[in-house]
């Protein structure tokens, strides 16, 4: 069969909300993503990752079935959806679903309501979810909510407000906080609300929603149904420009294609082949798409199990098994429920909707789930060959490891044989992985056994172990020997060894650790395995078989993701402040709506610029070495390239001097880590660009050394300078007179910024006096303007710098967003014409750099009462290769060490080292969460010591009066007593603690902890320049208001904040008002939205702007009181007073003065408290978190619900840095953790099941804009209270197993080093330790 005669190329047919559209040149290689945002111009559906892991990107797909009649909704991510997949499909976006041109659809008011939305860049995906969810179920269960959003990444909100909306629409109410009186079902506890304070537990008012209305929804196309019906099926061709794409009809047709293209991959769901041709590099010139074959999805019923199609998706799958299970007796359904265990936490709903049975199967990836249970079950899969068919064990194919050839590459999977369980057989899967759910497993298992009628010998047994190997393995020579053996101890014994003998992978094979942490698990698994099977046992026969010890019952559950619960509490407004005034109320986002809509513009969503040019970045693929040569010849042949842009083409400054190492925009002659950007090729789409990018070849001549972690800066004393020291009294006097000396290391992992919005930059030459419009995601217009400016050697005044949004930044677009947007403003000029620049997720991950990777070393003086004499401490933090803000990050790390104690002796040091790694940068608490933790570390270190309880240490050492900080600062710690009071009290903490320590007594495998942690938060920024602002205010002749000030929003709600002040300060309705974009040509050089600082300057700037208008306008008003606010600024103009004003705010007087270690480089402090309870599994490192209760001060809120919003965000960022956020690199440098399937964020399953933020009540604040305080850091650092909780279960742990009283845990403290901490048989056995006694129940 040949594609030549079938040059007859289809059309593709389909509809996107309610649109027919006909694609006559339909590219197999463009994804849906791309077509619906550059070819419908449909900005909605966002681009996240890529790889569909975040969910930013996912849409509804509706087909009709005509044999069944019915319509079936699912959500899929666009990003690897094909179009020529999509014949005959209606397609939904966020656009189709609801509009503030059209009717905003119930589940957009509500998200945006409840404050689901802060940066907004992934509310359309989250609606997609919802929206889905609603059409299948219009009341669901909590239970297919949290489910719904599993594939849905946020980094802003912490997830509650967003399930907030979602438990609206949910058939159960999961509270019942729309009573009358406000309080929820959890506060039993009366004492959570002050008698005498106003308080409040709503930040919005369910009785304002529309209803959820089923019949308002959009109808699936009549015309798409009639095709379905009535069309003959025909064979679709699709032919793109490297790549054909052919979708057959029968198996016959199948079997023939594959006969001809033995080599062209099957694609479903394309979540298996999509992301090698996208990331790994794979490239098939041709595709066939089986899914409309009817053989290939078949669902039959048998007498002997189920035989489901290999195109089945893993959705349908679980729907057929649940269906299953519900049917049949128990005995029968016991591998369809360790099969429908594995779907539930397999992929996101996005995945399962489309990835199908039979590609999981064949790829034969050591990460699938299925194939483990699958094997272990003796499934059959039937397969066919032109001419033949036949059916052979599923186990067969992971035989002989990678090279095995079973299936021949002409051969189809038909289908796959699932069979039912029998009488006396027990099926078990299990599996562990960086995060519950959406997260591709470390290790997994696939377990069965069958026994000789009526007893406990064993007659079949089969294991099959993913996540081992380079593909699933089997444990057969273990399952050979262990057949007549007995179901008891002595068979748990020889089990664990000679499976681990087996199976266990060779030390080197992934980093010593990983490897342990997987050999552990292996045999963890059969372990529980054991245990399930022997309690199985005892519910058949209780007579012979005594089960196993209560303690160890509850190992056998694992932990599940339920809807939390949560409460927020905040003071009311008092009773005499107006109620126009907006000032102190939960007022929703400003651009909630249209973040909900899907209107929101972001940077790549600006429509293209006639004659746009697309830039990709080539990077450094060594972290230290001279460039010998730079070839792009090759490049520059490839189709729609325009042009190659290196350092030659830097009209000026290529090198910025801030500080002693330049910051570099393209390098020259040598390149000083991988990821370094050596030069850029501009074409005309984003994927010729690309293309071309892959193909420009770089010759090195590797340098000496490459330095990459801090031991390695230190051994060759490479710093930043300056080094900096804190020092107070006498350090060496007071470990003489001290009781104890305690000594330590701990180190602090880096972390990914993982903004949802990845750098992007639009650069539009104007034309005409070398002017340039730039369009940019950063948090610092004005350093972007002066960078870029610099570069191309212009004065600032003809670089116009925009930014109306930003899709979240954390600290992270800053410096880089600046080079970044030289590189494309350099391009701009060289071609004259507009250049985009948006980086890929791998890229932005490889490139940029984020928290510093730290290590704290301590030795502390203590006496036996508990109080701290003296500390000496040295901190040193990973730069990376140029400076950036690591010296400030290192300082600050120095002068927030304290955190909430008195230290009366002190002397720290801190370094910021040189390495070959890109540059790390300002994230969210600059420093403070990594030397805090370490303060932490050595309190609970004390406690151990000294047998007292941590939070006695830590009430102990706390400030209690009017104190001076180490750098002679003053403070008055009453806020901070009061946040521990009430988190002690609001917690119930001492009853809980002693409920988890009765919990440990009757638990052996599980292990609960709880926590509590204070924390003083300083907010400034050292210096008086740095915290300067303007504002500037129109006022129309319509009296509507534009009000512009120097302040980005990122999510922080920043703008709704201005635009309360200003409707404070005029005495006008919100609505009057009007906020554009941030714009250097109305704001010059505005500072940075850094620090928690956004509102507290640009604040004050509004308000004195809005001051002078109404001093302008107070002489009008006293002629004409009864007027209104129209009648007044008409007067105005009439009289010719101005109706324009800025408005400006110095800045706070604040310095340091390092040479005598003293200063005021804080304005003011902040307060908080949190407490947090985990449980841990102590077989697997797994934990769940179970209840989070934060106390925080922030003065008086201008709006509590954006500033829980805050808090609870960063904590949720705080609990993704200290127990998850990993990243891996390889010996020469290389980031491996490149995108959300590497590397993973906090999702849905994460967050504590119940959640309770408080705000402290009257407390004032006289430094900042009416008493409030800057609140977008403070809450990160209490996400640790989650690791001391995590560590107090460990302590459990090995004070219940004898273990040594003093251990080490580092940050992030995953499931892997859990698991190693708790120390037990299966432990010692993986160091071959010969003291392993023999394992017992």
């Amino acid at each position: 069969m040949s594609l030549k005669g079938a040059a007859g190329c289809g059309e593709l047919i389909f509809y996107v909300n309610g649109r027919k559209i006909i694609e006559k040149n339909a590219d197999p290689e463009q994804m849906l993503l791309s077509y619906l945002r550059k070819r419908l111009r449909l900005t909605g559906t966002k681009y996240g990752c890529g790889g569909g892991g975040c969910g930013a990107c996912t849409v509804m797909i509706s087909t009709y079935e005509p044999a069944s009649k019915k319509i079936r909704h699912y959500s899929a991510n666009a990003c690897l959806l094909p179009i020529c997949s999509l014949y005959g499909v209606a397609v939904t976006t966020v656009e189709g679903v609801g509009s503030t041109k059209s009717r905003v659809h119930p589940v957009q008011e509500r998200l945006a309501k409840c404050h689901g939305s802060q940066c907004g860049f992934c509310t359309p995906g989250m609606v997609m979810s919802i929206y889905t969810l609603l059409r299948n179920y219009p009341e669901p269960t909590s239970e297919q909510m949290t489910a719904a959003l599993a594939g849905n990444l946020c980094r802003c909100t912490g997830y509650r407000p967003i399930l907030d909306a979602c438990k609206t629409f949910c058939k159960e109410s999961v509270c019942c906080q729309s009573k009358a009186s406000g309080k929820c079902c959890l506060d039993h506890e009366e004492d959570l609300f002050d008698k005498e304070e106003k308080v409040s537990t709503r930040l919005f008012s369910p009785d304002e929603f529309q209803p959820l209305d089923p019949t308002q929804e959009l109808i699936f196309p009549p015309e798409l149904m009639r095709m379905a019906e009535n069309q003959p099926k025909r064979t679709l061709f699709f032919h793109g420009e490297r790549m054909t794409w052919i979708s057959p009809v029968n198996l016959d047709e199948l079997l023939d294609l594959k006969a001809a293209y033995p080599k062209a991959p099957l694609v479903v769901g394309n979540t298996n082949v999509g992301p090698e041709m996208k990331f790994g590099g794979m490239f098939h010139p041709v595709v066939i798409s089986p899914a409309r074959i009817p053989d290939l999805n078949v669902v039959k019923c048998t007498g002997d199990g189920l035989t489901l199609g290999a195109a089945c998706s893993l959705s349908l799958v679980k729907d057929i098994l649940r269906n299953a299970i519900s049917k049949l007796p128990e005995e029968k359904t016991k591998i369809f429920r360790a099969v429908l265990k594995q779907l539930r936490t397999l992929g996101g709903e996005q995945i399962r909707n489309v990835a199908s049975l039979g590609g999981n199967i064949i790829s034969r990836k050591s990460t699938s789930d299925l194939n483990p249970i699958l094997a272990a079950s003796n499934c059959m899969l039937n397969l066919a060959l032109k001419g033949r068919k036949r059916r052979i064990p599923l186990s067969d194919i992971f035989a002989d490891g990678v090279g095995n050839n079973t299936i021949m590459p002409e051969e189809i999977l038909v289908s796959v044989h699932i069979p039912h369980s029998r009488k006396g057989e027990y099926i078990s899967a299990f599996r562990q992985a960086p995060r519950r759910e959406n997260a591709l497993p470390t290790t997994n298992a696939g377990m069965r056994v069958l026994f000789e009628e009526g007893t406990d010998k064993i007659k079949d047994l089969s294991i099959f172990y993913g996540g081992a190997a380079s593909t699933t393995v089997c444990a057969k020579k273990t399952c050979w020997t262990l057949i007549g053996r007995y179901w008891n101890e002595q068979m748990l014994d020889e089990a664990s060894r000679l499976v681990l003998k087996e199976i266990a992978l060779p030390g080197s094979a992934c980093g010593g650790k990983v490897v342990e942490y997987k050999n552990t698990l292996i045999v963890s698994f059969f372990y529980r395995f054991f245990l399930e099977v022997l309690q199985s046992l005892k519910t058949m026969d209780p007579c012979h078989n005594p089960g196993i010890p209560m303690e160890y019952e509850s190992v056998l559950q694992d932990f599940q993701t339920k809807m939390p619960q949560s409460i927020q509490i905040y003071q009311d407004v008092g009773q005499s402040q107006s109620p126009q005034d907006p000032v102190g109320r939960p007022i929703m986002h400003q651009s909630g709506i249209k973040h909900a809509t899907g209107e929101a513009i972001y940077i790549d969503d600006l429509p293209s610029v006639d004659g746009e040019l697309f830039l990709a970045v080539v990077t450094s693929s060594r972290a230290h070495a001279k460039i010998m040569s730079v070839d792009a010849s090759e490049a520059l042949k490839g189709p729609g390239v325009f042009d190659i842009i290196t350092a030659n083409d830097v009209p000026a400054t290529n090198e910025f001097h801030y500080s002693s190492d330049p910051e570099i925009i393209f390098a020259r002659d040598k390149v000083i880590c991988v990821g370094q950007i050596v030069c850029a090729v501009v074409a005309d789409s984003d994927v010729h660009a690309k293309q071309a990018a892959a193909k420009v070849k770089i010759k090195y001549e590797v340098l000496e050394p490459v330095i990459l972690t801090i031991e390695e800066a230190i051994k060759h004393n490479s710093f930043f300078e300056p080094k900096r020291k804190l020092e107070q009294g006498n350090v060496d006097r007071a470990f003489e007179t001290v009781d104890g000396i305690l000594e330590g290391e701990v180190h602090v992992g880096g972390q990914e910024h993982f903004y949802m919005e990845t750098q992007s930059v639009l650069a539009i030459p104007r034309g005409e006096d070398k002017e340039m419009d730039v369009f940019v995601s950063t948090q610092h217009p004005a350093f972007i303007q002066e960078m870029v400016a610099a570069s191309l050697g212009v004065p600032a005044n003809r670089i116009m710098c925009h930014v109306k949004r930003v899709g979240g930044a954390f600290g992270g677009k800053i410096l880089k967003s600046g080079l970044l947007a030289s590189v494309a403003a350099v391009a701009a000029n060289k071609t004259n014409r507009a250049v985009r620049l948006i980086l890929s997720r791998g890229d932005d991950m490889l490139i940029t750099g984020g928290r510093h990777p730290f290590i704290g070393k301590y030795k502390v003086g203590f006496m036996n009462d508990g109080r701290i004499r003296a500390v000496d401490a040295k901190y040193y933090i990973n730069g990376g290769c140029t400076p950036d803000e690591s010296v400030l990050v290192a300082e600050v790390s120095l002068l927030k060490m304290d955190n909430a104690y008195k230290i009366p002796n002190l002397r720290c040091w801190a370094y910021a080292c040189k390495t070959n790694l890109p540059s790390n940068t300002a994230f969210r608490g600059f420093g403070f969460p990594q030397s805090a933790l370490v303060t932490e570390t050595w309190i609970t270190d004390i406690a151990d010591k000294t047998g007292l309880s941590p939070e006695k240490i830590r009430e102990i050492n706390m400030y209690k009066e009017d104190e001076q900080t180490p750098f002679k600062q003053k403070l008055d710690p009453q806020n901070l007593i009061r946040c521990w009071n009430e988190c002690v009290e609001k917690s119930a903490y001492h009853s809980r603690k002693t409920a988890v320590k009765e919990f440990n007594k009757q638990n052996y495998w599980k292990k609960k902890g709880i926590a509590i942690v204070p924390m003083k938060f300083p907010f400034g920024l050292g210096t008086r320049y740095l915290s300067q602002a303007a504002a500037l205010v129109h006022i129309y002749t319509d009296g509507s208001v534009l009000l512009t000030h120097g302040g980005i929003e990122l999510g922080q709600g920043i703008h709704t904040k201005m635009i309360q002040v200003a409707s404070r300060e005029l005495n006008i309705p919100m609505s009057y008002i009007h906020f554009r974009e941030t714009s250097t040509t109305t704001v010059p050089n505005a500072c940075a939205s850094v620090g928690s600082a956004g509102t507290d300057v640009n604040g004050m700037a509004v308000k004195d702007a809005c001051q002078t208008l109404m001093k302008r306008l107070q002489p009008i008003i006293n002629k004409n009181p009864k007027g209104n606010w129209n009648d007044w600024i008409k007067e105005a103009f009439e009289q010719s007073v101005s109706l324009s004003a800025t408005g400006y705010f110095r800045g706070y007087n604040e310095n340091m003065d390092w040479e005598k270690g003293e200063g005021q480089p804080f304005t003011y402090f902040l307060y908080g408290a949190a407490c947090s309870e985990v449980e841990i599994n102590c077989l697997t490192g797994d934990h769940k978190n179970l209840r989070t209760d934060i106390v925080m001060d922030i003065g008086c809120s201008i709006n509590p619900a954006v500033d829980i919003g805050q808090i609870e965000g960063a904590f949720v960022q705080g609990i993704g840095l200290y127990t998850m956020e990993e990243l891996k690199y390889s010996p020469e440098g290389v980031l491996y953790t490149r995108g959300p399937d590497q590397y993973k964020i906090p999702a849905v399953c994460d967050i504590p099941e119940q959640f309770r933020v408080s705000l402290l009540s009257s407390s004032q604040n006289p430094y900042a804009i009416y008493a409030s305080k800057g609140i977008g850091e403070a809450g990160l650092f209490l996400g640790c209270s989650v690791f001391f909780a995590l560590r107090d279960a460990v302590t459990s742990v090995r004070n219940e197993r004898g273990l040594k009283k003093t251990f080490t845990l580092n940050s992030p403290l995953t499931a892997e080093q859990i698991r190693a901490a708790c120390e037990d048989d299966f432990t010692k056995m993986m160091t071959n330790d010969e003291s392993a006694s023999s394992i017992s129940v």
